[in-house]
Order: structure tokens, then sequence, then C-alpha cells
């Protein structure tokens, strides 16, 4: 009986987790100063999440366009920059806990507006830089 698993051809290998490991430092430290200068106050939003997940959106939207439209990248660049820093930078577990807080007698407004303005401000942050991204590297291509 063989108990041997042969390695899959997509193996992600030490060199990648290790940029994702030190993007996801970076990221989060980021993140964790970012929230020590915008503390969240009780019934209020949350700007610090708030600010690091569009602009995480932003970020991610020139990535993408530049890593998949633009440059052939190193092999390291997507996940040292997208998983590791914006992954690290970005925070969907906060961002949940934070409304869910807000989802209380006397801030359920709050915690709606939080919860649906995040969303579509990610959204419109992802579209737009991806837009933008894709207008300023064609002129320059021209």
């Amino acid at each position: 009986m063989d108990l041997h698993v042969p390695a899959q051809r997509n193996e992600i290998g030490w060199p990648v987790l290790a940029a994702i490991a030190v993007g996801g430092a970076l990221g989060s430290l980021a993140r964790y100063g970012l929230a020590q200068l915008l503390p969240a106050e009780p019934g209020r939003v949350p700007w610090a999440t708030f600010t690091v997940n569009v602009v995480g959106c932003a970020l991610i939207g020139v990535l993408m366009v530049v890593i998949t439209e633009v440059l052939t990248p190193h092999r390291l660049l997507r996940p040292l920059l997208g998983v590791g820093v914006l992954g690290g930078l970005t925070t969907f577990s906060t961002f949940a806990v934070e409304v869910h807080g807000l989802l209380r007698p006397g801030t359920v407004l709050v915690g709606v507006a939080y919860l649906f303005g995040s969303l579509l401000c990610g959204f419109a942050a992802t579209a737009f830089s991806m837009a933008v991204t894709r207008l300023v590297c064609a002129r320059r291509s021209s």
C-alpha cells in the first residue's frame, strides 16, 4: 500500500508563503497604526476600518489591472502585495464586529449606513481605480 501523495503542480512553496507573511505584517501594522490615529468612538462610524477597507479596495483595483493587463510581474508580487499587504491592511472581521456592535438600539441607523456605505464605497473605489489605472496606462503607452 503506497501512502505517498504526489506533489500538486501548483505547489505554493516557501518563497510565496514568506512573501505573504512579510506583506501581511506590513499591511497589518499599517491598519493598526491608522486605528491608533482614528480610534473608534462608541455609536459612531469606525473611520479607521472604513478607510483601510475603501483604500484597500482602490489599491487592489490598481494592482489587478497592472499585474494582469500591463506588466508581467515577478511571481511573488501578487502574493506580497495582493494577499499580504492588502489582505493585512483590509479587514472584514473587524468590519463585521463593528457593524454588529452598531446594530443596537440607538445606533441602528449608523450601523446600517456603515454596512451599506462601506460596501458601496468599496465597490466604487475598486471600479474607479481600475478605470483610472487603465486610462493612465493607455495614455502612457500611446
